[in-house]
Order: C-alpha cells, then sequence, then structure tokens
C-alpha cells in the first residue's frame, strides 16, 4: 500500500514540474528534481546563509575576492547538486542575490 501511495506522490510531483509557473521558481523546482530530503535543503539553507553573512562582513572589511567563499560553498553542496546551475537558481528565486551576483562574477563560473 505504501509503495502505491509513493508512486502517486511521485507522478504528481512529476506533473507539478511541468507546470510553467514552476520555471519562476528554479531553486525549488532543483530541489525538486534532485530529490534533495528536507534535512539536506535545510542544511543547504544554512551553510548558504553562513558563507552569506561571511560575505557581508568581509564586504563591509574591504575584501573583494570571494574565491575562498565559493570554494567553501561548493565544498559544501550536496553532491546531486552542480555549482552554477545551483547558483544561477537560488539568484534568479531571490536567494541572498549579492552574494550569487559576485558568484557568478568569478572567472571560473563565467566560462562554464
Amino acid at each position: 500500500m505504501g509503495t502505491d501511495r509513493n508512486e502517486t506522490i511521485n507522478f504528481h510531483l512529476h506533473l507539478l514540474l511541468k507546470i510553467k509557473e514552476i520555471d519562476q521558481y528554479p531553486f525549488t523546482k532543483l530541489i525538486i528534481e534532485k530529490e534533495l530530503t528536507q534535512e539536506e535543503y535545510r542544511n543547504l539553507m544554512q551553510w548558504t546563509d553562513c558563507i552569506h553573512q561571511e560575505f557581508l562582513a568581509q564586504t563591509e572589511e574591504g575584501f573583494l575576492d570571494v574565491t575562498p567563499l565559493l570554494i567553501k560553498f561548493v565544498g559544501m553542496l550536496h553532491y546531486k547538486l552542480e555549482p552554477k546551475q545551483t547558483i544561477e537558481a537560488l539568484k534568479k528565486e531571490g536567494y541572498y542575490p549579492s552574494l550569487m551576483e559576485a558568484f557568478l562574477k568569478l572567472p571560473v563560473l563565467r566560462n562554464t
């Protein structure tokens, strides 16, 4: 009985992902498509928030190179997620826009 319910839920999610409006939420769509658990999602958001706080502090102190923060971000990123795609999705959905924009300006991400 549980398997039938899981199959139905998976089918419904598949249908929801086809809705045009989901494209306005690329990060949410990515989380669903990559099948991250609630705990994996929470960890990602907590780590990203910590990195964002570091970014704000460093920016205030005049540091301009965000490469170490990108390395930290990529290092903590769940293996199911591709760094550039995740950064672009976070930015488009409005999460940490200044940090994501700074990451996307780095040559390592611009050239991929």
